[in-house]
């Protein structure tokens, strides 16, 4: 059998596949699907609780209630840990330098964007207010609810223990730590 005769044999066999599983395609598409029969079902489903509106602005004023209790008992040593995830963007030294965000030493208490030298948003500007235990509470959890339009690209800190230990923290970054709630 020379080269021609086995091209051949494997061009009728190629041809032969294409029409079985071809014809079958057609057939089904034809007929109204791929072999689903118009039955649509999730391969598992998942369940949802109700989140309705209601239930999350309870859950907003549940959290502010919360933290300023939370923050009393909080853990500086685990607020510096979570600091950690900011120490890109910003400094916690006593006249350490703005980077991509403000310098963060005596934070609680500031007025909103006040750090000098940094070049804050106009969603922030427009604010006004100082960074109390709300507002740091609300702008650390989610800062573009807190402030549409911030630049601040960071999702939020969604624990209310983080939450509280790393404002306890920024309270400790002070000359004269601002009184406890």
């Amino acid at each position: 059998m020379d080269g021609f005769e086995l091209n051949k044999i494997i061009g009728w066999a190629l041809a032969a596949l294409l029409v079985i599983f071809g014809g079958r395609t057609f057939v089904e598409i034809y007929n109204g699907g791929h072999g689903d029969h118009g039955e649509h079902k999730p391969a598992y489903a998942i369940e949802v609780a109700d989140s309705g509106a209601k239930k999350g602005a309870e859950k907003k004023a549940e959290v502010a209630v919360d933290i300023k209790t939370l923050i009393a008992s909080a853990d500086i040593d685990s607020g510096a840990k979570v600091a950690k995830k900011c120490a890109a963007c910003h400094t916690f030294d006593k006249g350490g330098a703005n980077k991509t965000g403000p310098a963060l030493y005596g934070v609680v208490n500031r007025d909103l964007a006040s750090a000098s030298g940094f070049g804050y948003s106009d969603a922030l500007k427009a604010k006004g207010g100082k960074w109390d235990y709300d507002a740091l509470a609300k702008f650390l959890a989610k800062p573009k609810d807190f402030a549409p339009g911030t630049a601040m690209n960071f999702g939020g800190i969604k624990k209310d223990n983080q939450l509280a230990s790393l404002i306890a923290y920024l309270r400790s970054l002070s000359d004269n730590p601002a009184p406890l709630p």
